[in-house]
């Protein structure tokens, strides 16, 4: 087989996971810095779409708290980075997702 036909499939994979990784990156780093995986999945997909990428870069500074936080105390966490559309993103994805109404 040539080389050929098997480069448009692997450009295409390569274009498709190429777009998921800020969400799959921005949950991870929720779930480290505490949140469960299913909070930190929801709460990712509405973020990724309101957020710039810098925004989100500068979540990944969270996860230094480590797990074993509060929804509460991750978010005192989000609202001490200083960014009022960060803070009002994050609080309004964390109670619409543990509302239900989100995900």
């Amino acid at each position: 087989m040539s080389a050929g036909p098997k480069l448009p499939l692997l450009a295409a994979v390569l274009l498709l996971s190429g777009c998921a990784t800020p969400e799959t990156r921005l949950e991870q780093a929720l779930v480290e810095a505490g949140l469960t995986e299913p909070m930190a999945g929801c709460m990712a997909g509405r973020m990724v779409d309101r957020l710039s990428l810098a925004q989100l870069y500068r979540m990944r500074d969270l996860k230094q708290a480590g797990r074993g936080q509060s929804t509460d105390e991750f978010l005192h966490r989000v609202r001490s980075l200083g960014d009022a559309e960060v803070w009002t993103v994050t609080s309004s994805s964390a109670a619409l997702c543990a509302a239900g109404f989100a995900g």
